[in-house]
Order: C-alpha cells, then structure tokens, then sequence
C-alpha cells in the first residue's frame, strides 16, 4: 500500500545564533577536507529516522534543533569549495548558506500503512517519498545535506536526511542528528561536546592520490547494472546457531562468531551461489569489502565527524566462499578484520588497499565488478539514540548511491522485530538472480525453521 505525501517548497535553513561574528568582507572561513573525505566526493547517503512517539509540531521542533546545531557545526550550513587544483575538493566554505529543509505531511496514520513500523520490507520508493534527493546531475555547490520532515496523521514522523559523504561517515552524521535532537527538546540547550572537523585537526594517514582515485571509480554510479532492490531478514535463530557451532569449533582457542560476522558469511555465501552458474571456475574472484571505524585506530579526537572508516577487502575466490561450511567464509571474514592495523600501516606507505591503487580501470572491472559484493554496517552507528523529544526511533532505514560493486546496508533492525533477525537493505543481486538468492537464503535458514522476508 502507497500513501500520499504532500511537500512543501524547500526553505533554507540557517545557523540561529547571532554570536558569531561574520567574516571580513570578500572572505569566508574555509574547513580543511582530509584525502580521506576527498575520495567520497559526490557520493551520496540517505537515511531515514521513523518516530512512532508523538512531539508537538515535529517539524517545527526539528527545525529549531537543526538551526541551533549549525552554529556548531558550521560546515553543514556550507558549501564546497575547490582549490583549483585539478577540481579536487579539499575545503568546505563556511558561508552560513544553510541546509534545505522540506515540510511534509502523510495522508495515513503510520498504523494504517501496513509494516511501515512492524518490519515488512521498506520499498525504494517509500524512501524517495519520504527523504529529499539530489537531482542526477549534482554539483559539488550543492548543499552538502538535505532534510525532509513527514508528519503522519496519528502524530509519528520521519526525519529523512540526505548527504554528500565526503562531509561526513556515518558516525559522524549520527553524531550531528543527536545534537539535533538535544537541541530541539525543551530540557536541552547543549550539544554533548564540541564537534570536530577541520581534517588538519586530526592525525589521518594521508591517502595516496592512485587510492584516492581507485576509491572515487569505485564509489561513482554507473548505472544500467540492473540490481534488485531486497529488504530481508537473516533469522537469529541462524546467527545464533552459526555462532554456537563456530564456537564450538574453537573451543580449544577462545575463538568466538560476532553478529556481523555471522550475518555477512551467510549474506556473501548465498549471493555467490546465486550469481554463479553450474559450471563456474572455482578460482573467479569474489572479494567481500566492508567498512571499518577506524577512530580508535588513528586516535580521532572526540568529537570528530569527518569520514574516519576504511573499505577493507577479503579478497577470495567463489570456491573459497561457497566450498566447505561457513565456519571457514567466518574466518576469511575475522582474517581481513584482523588485518585493519596492517591496511593502515599500508596507507602510511601510500598504498592503501594492496594493490588497489596501482590497478587500472579494466583491472578494477575485472576485481570489482559484479563478482564483488561491499558492506557497510550501521548496526554500531547510533542513529537508533537520536530523540527530538518522543523517544528513539522505531525504525531506522538507510540507501547508499549505488556503486559499482553491488552492496548492502545491513544491521538497521526496527525495535518490533529486534528479536527476529538482523535486517539487511540491500541492492545485490541484478533481477534475474534475486530469486536464487532468496532460495539460496531460505534453504541455509531451513534448519531453523526460519522465513525470510
């Protein structure tokens, strides 16, 4: 079932405090960007915060708590500036312009929408009706986030927001939706602590320009790769009998599954079973990425919400990881985990991922193409702690921009279903495999009794 959703004319959205002193004339306070925030330039994430507990005038609310927010976090309120360099954007001007800011009202109760909050499948186009895009061809003088707030007739709303990666990881964006949120609710008139962003402030390994640029061809959109659009569940009773089995096969060594471990193994073992036909080479490449905080890693200071997350790479062959039991897709999984500290020191050299930066286009296509498949978890990021006044969110649902390599965002569970499984958005397969995968997804859950949506 569809529901209308009417829009107000964007209005921008300006810092509120008249504290700070504007710069000279003809001069604007630019924000240095790290090569890690560069190599995201143009990419775009979406999130959306579905709220069943009643604020008065959420839209109002949110608005307040957005315009007070910026005085802290004045490069949201910006604009991108190039250096002329080679167009490489390496600065945000804080020009105080401010972010986009839509109005909106459903015509439907959230109840009245069957699964909107009780965790059915989330559609794309629910996403588009309740989030603002950027339109095709974006710019990089766009503004670097949009927001969009829906009211529902029974009181619940969504906060959608929408924002050009490079001014900030996920942590970093759920970071500012909390302030937000503090700032909005009436016994709340400060942010937790002071946000960090100048990329000189914070000591990040400098990205090579071949890695950077590896990185960019990786995240741009190409398109015409046809991928299914699949909202499913991978049951608990899986996980937890993947973790139970993994356990016990480690007794001797303390090893241990985590969620995320166990959620991706089953999620990389059935796409590549579907993907692949009967007489498949055992030895194609069918390399698992995943994104990685490294905060702890390279001592972030707190508060610090620029892009601070590697692409980290499990390279494996498609016999490696639909051969043996899972046990074994588990330990290439905890093997690339464990090899973070080393990718790190690699960037410190100027290499990267290995090899990675020195590969050319054709190379990439090859490695990275459909074969591959690219994670990120949001299921430790705390977009399910931000609260306007009503409480956290039931739901919390999130698209990236497709890349080249097909991906999905996983762990974002709504809090009616938690105890069902761990939930993954995903844009992984093309049409003609979506039903294998489901199979393949059923048949490895059909010990457990389990169905997946």
């Amino acid at each position: 079932m569809r529901f209308a959703v009417s829009k107000s004319p964007p209005v921008m959205v300006r810092p509120s405090s008249t504290e700070l002193a504007p710069p000279p004339a003809g001069k604007t306070n630019h924000v240095q960007l790290s090569s890690w925030d560069r190599s995201y330039v143009g990419f775009q994430v979406t999130t959306l915060l579905l709220f069943d507990g009643s604020v008065s005038q959420p839209v109002e609310a949110v608005k307040k708590g957005l315009s007070r927010a910026l005085v802290h976090y004045a490069p949201i309120a910006g604009r991108l500036a190039d250096d002329g360099a080679e167009e490489e954007v390496l600065s945000v001007a804080c020009t105080g312009e401010g972010v986009p800011f839509v109005a909106a009202t459903a015509d439907c109760a959230m109840a009245d929408h069957g699964g909107l909050l009780d965790g059915a499948p989330f559609s794309a186009g629910l996403l588009d009706d309740l989030a603002v895009s950027y339109q095709p061809e974006a710019r990089r003088t766009d503004p670097p986030l949009l927001m969009q707030v829906t009211e529902f007739a029974c009181g619940g709303f969504a906060v959608g927001v929408t924002w050009n990666h490079t001014l900030a990881d996920g942590n970093g964006m759920a970071q500012f939706l909390q302030d937000i949120g503090n700032l909005a609710r009436e016994d709340k008139t400060a942010i937790s602590f002071v946000p960090v962003r100048d990329g000189a402030a914070v000591t990040l390994p400098l990205l090579s320009p071949p890695v950077v640029a590896a990185k960019q061809w990786l995240m741009l959109d190409r398109g015409g790769m046809g991928l299914a659009y699949l909202d499913i569940t991978i049951p608990a009773a899986l996980i937890d009998r993947i973790k139970s089995e993994y356990k016990a096969a480690h007794a001797g060594d303390g090893g241990y599954c985590t969620t995320f471990e166990a959620g991706v193994a089953v999620l990389w073992r059935c796409r590549t079973r579907a993907i692949l036909d009967e007489n498949h080479d055992p030895s194609t490449p069918a390399p698992l990425a995943f994104f990685v905080n490294v905060r702890k890693h390279v001592r972030a200071v707190t508060g610090y919400y620029g892009n601070c997350a590697v692409a980290q790479v499990a390279f494996a062959t498609a016999g490696e990881v639909v051969g043996g039991d899972i046990a074994g897709v588990v330990d290439l999984i905890k093997r690339a985990k464990d090899g973070v500290p080393d990718l790190l020191n690699a960037i410190h050299g100027g290499r990267g991922v290995e090899g990675v930066g020195e590969m050319g286009e054709e190379e990439m296509a090859a490695v990275f193409g459909y074969n591959a498949l690219m994670v990120t978890s949001w299921r430790n990021i705390a977009f399910d702690r931000v609260d306007f006044g009503g409480g956290v969110p039931a739901r919390v649902v999130g698209r990236w921009q497709q890349s080249t390599i097909p991906g999905c965002m996983a762990f974002l569970s709504c809090r009616a279903t938690a105890d069902a499984g761990e939930r993954m958005l995903t844009q992984c397969v093309r049409e003609e495999h979506a039903a294998a995968f489901l199979d393949e997804l059923h048949m490895l859950a059909a010990a457990d009794a389990s169905v997946l949506a």
